[in-house]
């Protein structure tokens, strides 16, 4: 089984990437640094050795980047999971926020996954399987205050993954849009959370572990995951 994770030395892809790791599959990693891409790929093979763990620093807002690492897993062979994890987190209110930061969200949070989607459907479609997974976020639901540019492109991505599963259904291809809240990871540093207020990135790892052992008769279009005393 051959696992492709974006963004996958920190957070959600960490977790998910261990998670499969656990499972004895072959992770295709990238991450924008490189230190700490090759000491995730380094941990996890070591942990899991019956696992297969490489890695390629991509920079995912950068289309040419993906572009490479699209054909750097297709050397590896067609994926039977990608998951879309690659994101920046910027709070800012609309009328108020630097100019530039909306397309840069758009490239981080969904050009990133439009783009690489794209360059593997091709394998993926003559495979006739496969199951892509869409890390959006509850700001893809609801609008929030200090969401601004955030909350647009998460929006946009979860209208991708609506439009994809639509046009894959026929294809043997199921498509996944993941949407959590409040979980613990780098875009928190800074911030005083109490623990028990925020979930853990390996709830939404088990979550996503769990829709991909489904039968090929049935996919989990929506995971929606909140922390158990509400939003923050």
């Amino acid at each position: 089984m051959i696992v492709i994770i974006t963004g996958a030395s920190k957070g959600i892809g960490r977790a998910v990437a261990e998670k499969f790791a656990a499972a004895n599959a072959t992770l295709l990693l990238c991450s924008r640094g490189e230190r700490s891409l090759y000491d995730t790929v380094q941990e996890l093979q070591t942990k899991y050795p019956n696992a297969l763990v490489k890695g390629m620093p991509t920079d995912m807002a950068i289309q040419d980047e993906v572009k490479a690492f699209a054909h750097w897993c297709l050397q590896q062979g067609t994926p039977d999971i990608l998951v879309n994890n690659a994101g920046q987190f910027i709070p800012g209110s609309i009328h108020e926020e630097e100019d530039g930061l909306l397309e840069q969200m758009i490239n981080t949070n969904l050009y990133s996954a439009y783009h690489f989607t794209r360059a593997l459907l091709p394998a993926m479609i003559a495979a006739k399987s496969g199951h892509i997974f869409n890390i959006c976020s509850i700001a893809s639901l609801q609008a929030y205050a200090n969401g601004g540019s955030y909350s647009i492109s998460k929006f946009a991505l979860l209208g991708f993954s609506k439009n994809l599963r639509e046009e894959l259904k026929p294809k043997g291809i199921k498509v996944t849009a993941v949407m959590p809240g409040a979980t613990m990871s780098h875009s928190w540093d800074g911030f005083s959370i109490d623990p028990k207020r925020i979930m853990e990135a390996n709830d939404i790892a088990a979550m996503i572990y769990a829709a991909a052992q489904l039968s090929p008769m049935a996919v989990v279009e929506d995971i929606v995951l909140r922390p158990q005393l509400g939003d923050l």
